[in-house]
């Protein structure tokens, strides 16, 4: 991605807001992609001018006004995080209640004993427990994520040499792979079933062979892990769970973009 403009369209009586960005590809398509956060973003050829562009989004007009609809119906009933006792958070696809203790004398910690998530805190403050959740959901991604990894490059056959592996909680990705070949993981992907993370893996490894989404990127895919279709489903319908939005900080986290809806033309 190279440039970005903003535009406008009208649907009906509505005005909606798309931007458009610009990419170096040997694709001439025109990808639209509507995010959970209600962002329209419009990925052209640098050549591709603007009224085709305009002309190309006015076209599915129906299709983003319905995502946009979609969207806004789930923000509505999605509750903020309290980070309180009785809350439900999730670990590896399983529901665990969260359990907040105060121990001013204790060093503080999470630990998951008994189906809980428990919580130590020198004192009860909704910003510490929600740093130390995200702490440890790093750190357990971080050690699953590396074993996930090591399983998933056995069947990956094209790959010659472990690739680098880091975690970084990204704003539309549950993963991205660079073109020299470094696998990014979102920790908040740790929170879904192990089949799910080991997708996103596989993902990421057939984008070693092939960067873009080509037949033969699906032919790997297909090769790896026949039901993976299934799978990418189940991943996006927990999406909304397993990022769920706080009032401070998740407004600005798109849900990852395995659940965002996107069309080419």
């Amino acid at each position: 991605m190279t440039d970005s403009k903003r535009f406008e369209f009208r649907y009906g009586d509505h005005l909606i807001p798309f931007e458009r960005v610009t990419r170096r590809s040997v694709s001439n398509r025109i990808l639209i992609k509507v995010h959970p956060d209600c962002r329209v973003i419009v990925s052209s050829p640098e050549d591709a001018d603007n009224d085709a562009v305009i002309s190309a989004v006015k076209k599915r007009g129906r299709w983003i006004y319905e995502q946009l609809r979609d969207f806004r119906k789930q923000l509505e009933f999605t509750t903020p995080r309290q980070y309180i006792s009785g809350e439900s958070h999730y670990y590896l696809g399983k529901q665990y209640l969260l359990k907040v203790i105060e121990a001013p004398d204790q060093a503080q910690s999470v630990k998951l004993l008994r189906g809980k998530l428990e919580v130590s805190v020198r004192s009860k403050s909704t910003d510490k427990v929600r740093e130390l959740l995200a702490e440890w959901y790093r750190a357990r991604a971080k050690e699953i994520f590396a074993k996930r990894l090591d399983a998933m490059l056995e069947q990956a056959l094209w790959v010659e040499e472990r690739p680098p592996l880091r975690i970084l909680t990204m704003q539309t990705q549950w993963g991205s792979c660079s073109p020299n070949g470094c696998i990014t993981l979102n920790p908040h992907l740790v929170k879904a079933p192990r089949e799910c993370i080991d997708y996103v893996i596989l993902h990421e490894l057939c984008h070693i062979a092939e960067h873009n989404h080509s037949e033969r990127f699906y032919r790997l895919m297909n090769q790896v892990m026949p039901k993976w279709e299934k799978t990418k489903a189940r991943l996006d319908g927990m999406a909304m769970t397993l990022v769920p939005l706080n009032p401070e900080q998740d407004h600005d986290f798109c849900q990852p973009n395995r659940a965002v809806r996107f069309i080419s033309q």
